[in-house]
């Protein structure tokens, strides 16, 4: 089923993401490849000079980032095509204050970040990973932080003090129950000058310099095939990470066009999208303008281009769990490995349309791949997307898209080493178009 091509992809997936285990890692590891493809940075608070054929990137708040081919045609009839996914994943991000002591045990507390699986954080090798502004001269300078050994532990009540765990399920109280244990309470040293001196030593600093974090729990065990064939993956943050990858990917095999080709990494997805980094703030509506500055277009020059357009708002669907046949629409199965998935919503929860769809499936066909249709049970709540968001503000026709995964939100999820080859060809083509 899997040639080395397609083994190849997705171990270079499996790489991205141990590179990225929080959304400042992932944009630094996309600006790593960027550049090393001819991308040149453009600052958001420089004047940007444009050339046809151009390829460039920019970024906003160390977390999004916005990449693009500029097109060779400057008219309002050329278009673009804009790929989209984001960067954040749900889990658990530490308080501003974290430090504490209780029973003997230092514990960092920790807030919930969008809507993960909590139970699957429960006996995990956990470190911290994100970004700490340390102070230089009259400002200060933000600093990736990631620590790869296991540093951090949310241990499972036992059994025998939990006998319904098995029958109602575990539960955590996310005030009182999550936060996670980092050591033994010290005599006489305080949980916040530890803490501080444990951030300070990794990053060469002195702790009174250290003024702000972003800082998230990841799981240090390596992303990995699995099966009898090794046609499965498993890794963290599948949840968008793929997505980012496989357009990314897209985006560096696209020639110079006709039309401009972007690709749009968001953070904040998990939590809304409602920032000025997100999907629902200004970013992409900037770029874009400034694209269109650059080619000569005004006003009504620029809403003919976006009339021309396309978004694919790239996220993971949900696969067919074989042991829970139950919780899926039945005649709407999105099955592993048998290509991509279009998403469809009747109360747009997804930006899908019959003519978007129509849309992707050529790109499908053009790439030679398969692709599935996906319905959420009626009876369900529907997650939702950036699509929407994206395709309100931009008012542009737009699908929303994915490869199938299990146990989404996991800390730890599923996905097939196929679906990955197929939707870098489907994104491919659909910059190729």
């Amino acid at each position: 089923m899997n040639s080395a091509a397609t083994r190849a992809q997705a171990q270079d997936l499996l790489d991205f993401i141990d590179a990225g285990p929080s959304p400042w890692h992932a944009v630094h590891e996309c600006e790593r490849r960027l550049q090393a493809a001819g991308f040149s940075r453009l600052d958001e608070a420089a004047r940007w000079a444009l050339t046809p054929g151009g390829r460039y990137y920019t970024t906003r708040g160390g977390s999004s980032l916005i990449a693009f081919i500029v097109g060779t045609d400057a008219s309002a009839a050329a278009g673009m095509t804009l790929i989209g996914a984001h960067t954040d994943s749900p889990g658990l991000r530490l308080k501003p204050q974290p430090a504490a002591e209780a029973s003997g045990m230092l514990r960092l507390g920790v807030e919930v970040y969008g809507n993960p699986l909590l139970a699957t954080f429960a006996d995990r090798d956990l470190a911290l990973a994100g970004r700490v502004n340390v102070r230089a001269g009259d400002g200060f300078a933000s600093r990736l932080l990631r620590f790869e050994e296991p540093l951090l532990r949310l241990p499972n009540l036992a059994i025998h003090m939990n006998r319904e765990a098995n029958e109602s399920g575990l539960k955590f109280n996310k005030q009182t129950e999550l936060p996670l244990l980092l050591g033994v309470a010290a005599n006489g040293a305080e949980a916040e000058a530890r803490f501080r001196q444990l951030l300070a030593d990794r990053l060469d600093a002195d702790p009174a310099d250290l003024l702000t974090w972003e800082l998230l729990a990841w799981d240090t065990q390596k992303s990995a095939f699995w099966g009898g064939d090794g046609e499965f993956i498993a890794a963290g943050r599948l949840d968008n990470l793929a997505s980012c990858h496989a357009a990314l990917s897209a985006l560096l095999a696209a020639p110079a066009s006709r039309g401009t080709c972007a690709l749009a990494l968001f953070d904040h997805e998990e939590a809304g999208s409602e920032s000025a980094i997100g999907a629902g703030g200004s970013f992409v509506a900037d770029v874009v303008a400034r694209l269109a500055a650059a080619a000569g277009l005004d006003a009504e020059d620029q809403r003919r281009m976006l009339a021309q357009s396309f978004f694919i708002s790239a996220d993971m669907a949900h696969a067919c769990h074989p042991n829970f046949p139950a919780a899926y629409e039945p005649d709407h199965h999105a099955l592993v490995n048998a290509g991509p998935v279009i998403k469809h919503n009747a109360n747009q929860r997804y930006s899908t349309s019959a003519a978007s769809a129509a849309r992707f499936m050529a790109c499908c066909a053009r790439a030679g791949v398969p692709c599935q249709q996906y319905v959420h049970r009626t009876d369900l709540g529907c997650g939702s997307t950036i699509g929407p968001i994206v395709a309100a503000r931009l008012g542009i026709a737009s699908v929303d898209v994915g490869a199938p995964l299990w146990a989404m939100h996991s800390i730890r999820e599923s996905a097939g080493t196929l679906d990955h080859a197929y939707m870098i060809a489907a994104l491919t083509a659909a910059f190729a178009a």
